[in-house]
């Protein structure tokens, strides 16, 4: 994977917790970085994974390491989302 380096401003009081010690800060940190993106509809949890060089499981199981749900959705979302694909398949509700 190429990498670049990429300049930005944060209050200096900031700079040691953006400053990456080690590989995995630094995927963590890239990850943290993208996933207003993902959470927007921007890009995929795949395609961010595709960036960060890392399979699409594992990017999951690193925003579930950080408490970030790979489903934003209550149990009821889910269930009417159910109640509309059955009803699509014309399979009883």
């Amino acid at each position: 994977m190429v990498m670049t380096e990429v300049r930005i401003r944060v209050p200096e009081e900031m700079e040691p917790y953006v400053s990456a010690a080690g590989e995995r800060e630094e995927l963590v940190r890239n990850a943290m970085l993208l996933y207003p993106y993902i959470k927007n509809l921007t890009i995929s949890h795949g395609r961010a994974a595709e960036i960060l060089g890392i399979r699409k499981y594992e990017l999951i199981e690193l925003y579930d390491s950080l408490g970030l749900p790979y489903l934003d959705q209550d149990i009821q979302e889910i269930e009417d989302e159910v109640r509309y694909w059955k009803t699509l398949k014309g399979a009883p509700v």
